[in-house]
């Protein structure tokens, strides 16, 4: 990557970012398609108005459906974020090691992410 002439390093930078475009873009069919089945499943097979039984209070499919979205997406996005700022973080404190305390913030913040996500799941089945 050092003895690349500037063209060859765009060339390869536009070759990542497409990769990563077309892996993000993947998750995002699966995760649509995932929701589309399971919401459209429980519709098929819903009993008409006269057989409905009264409503128990139970866990509502959607609603775990809901939940697990949002764990889920969260740590997948935490697990890119912490690669990509500890992979990062790494880079510099070879380099530098007194920036240590600047780059562990950086990575705690990306783990965050599935926190907060974890947090607005328990919400979600809690109310």
């Amino acid at each position: 990557m050092l003895n690349m002439n500037p063209s060859e390093k765009r060339a390869s930078a536009w070759k990542a970012l497409v990769r990563g475009f077309i892996g993000l873009n993947v998750v995002l069919a699966l995760a649509v398609g995932l929701f589309l089945l399971a919401s459209v499943g429980p519709v098929a097979a819903a009993p008409s108005a006269q057989e409905a039984a009264p409503a128990t209070g139970g866990l509502n499919g959607t609603v775990a459906l809901a939940a697990a979205l949002a764990t889920g997406l969260a740590t997948i996005g935490a697990g890119l974020a912490v690669g990509m700022a500890g992979s990062a973080a790494l880079g510099t404190i070879a380099e530098r090691p007194e920036a240590f305390g600047r780059a562990l913030i950086f990575v705690g913040l990306a783990e965050g992410i599935a926190i907060y996500g974890l947090i607005v799941s328990f919400l979600i089945l809690t109310s």
